[in-house]
């Protein structure tokens, strides 16, 4: 068993994306029989003592299309009622470095 477990871990693929305090990992990951399925990782670091807390689903082949036909319906129905402002989230060590000492990076729009 001890194969399969580090072979469970190794991800096929993996999509990072960073959206505010959260960063969201989707992988791919195959089973025994080598077939796909997804895991959604949320990761949120705790303010009180810096601890980053997961909340994982797994996401199986057979389920896809229900899965994406639901998490279709659903945004539709919050752009359809209420206003969405999406925002791009882009983190840097330089604008981080900068923004701690006060100073604008180089790339950084400051017009309001």
């Amino acid at each position: 068993m001890g194969d399969f477990d580090n072979r469970e871990r190794d991800e096929v693929f993996s999509k990072k994306v960073r959206a505010g305090k959260r960063t969201y990992f989707f992988d791919v990951k195959a089973t025994r029989s080598n077939d796909y399925y997804i895991t959604v990782t949320e990761s949120k670091k705790r303010l009180e003592d810096g601890v980053f807390v997961k909340h994982k689903i797994f996401l199986y082949k057979e389920d896809f299309e229900k899965f994406a036909e639901g998490l279709k319906d659903t945004v539709d129905y919050i752009k359809a009622h209420q206003e969405v402002v999406e925002k791009r989230y882009e983190y840097s060590e330089l604008s981080e470095i900068t923004k701690a000492a006060g100073v604008a990076a180089p790339d950084e729009d400051l017009t309001f």
